[in-house]
């Protein structure tokens, strides 16, 4: 599905209405720049770019990336999309020069088996990457924002591939992002208490462009 036919799903939720509730008194602060990846290889990703250009932050994508690819910082040492890899720069090189260290990586929580597939990878294998991944960003003071957009979908009984892919990044995550259609059994809610992660959820997924902007300080 294309940006375009995406975009405009978002906007028709948005005008069926709109809300966040917080589970933290405030709504913690990130820094630019930062880099968008997936948690399971779903399309959910492309929605949470989508929410990044609406709110205006510039923004770094790789759909698998490995620590050593992180490290190359902005601009992902000049790598190119190819088979089963794929990679976007949008993070502004006038204000974070190529090489500038990531402080945030947002993370798209979303199992595909055809996605995973594609990018020649098994669900096991997905686990050990994002495992790698989340080391490396707690080991460089880098913010996690764990987002869960796909909703009852993007669930599954305890084990499946969904569950798996927020077993392994939910916990670990300095935030939480859920729609509450995804958070309908308050699996998040509890993780964010035990773990004690600020959380918002959001009716729909456009409902995440302000708090972006509060996030990276971009409110009016």
């Amino acid at each position: 599905m294309s940006k375009k036919t995406y975009l405009s799903l978002l906007i028709g939720l948005l005008a069926l209405g709109s809300g966040v509730w917080l589970l933290s008194q405030t709504i913690p602060k990130a820094s630019l720049p930062v880099l968008t990846t997936s948690a399971g290889q779903s399309s959910d990703v492309t929605t949470v770019n989508i929410i990044l250009e609406e709110a205006g932050i510039g923004y770094d994508y790789c759909d698998v990336p490995t620590p050593e690819i992180l490290a190359e910082g902005v601009g992902l040492g000049g790598r190119e999309s190819g088979t089963g890899f794929h990679v976007e720069v949008h993070t502004d090189l006038n204000q974070f020069k190529k090489g500038t260290p990531y402080k945030t990586v947002i993370m798209a929580i979303g199992a595909s088996l055809k996605g995973m597939g594609a990018s020649g990878l098994t669900v096991e294998a997905e686990e050990a990457r994002l495992r790698k991944v989340i080391d490396y960003c707690r080991s460089n003071d880098i913010f996690i924002i764990a987002v869960h957009l796909g909703g009852e979908s993007k669930r599954g009984a305890p084990g499946s591939d969904n569950e798996r892919m927020i077993d392994t990044v939910a916990p670990m995550a300095d935030y939480l992002i859920v729609t509450k259609d995804g958070n309908k059994d308050g699996r998040f809610s509890k993780i964010a208490r035990e773990k004690n992660i600020p959380m918002s959820e959001v009716d729909y997924a456009l409902d995440v462009v302000d708090l972006i902007k509060q996030v990276f300080g971009q409110e009016p």
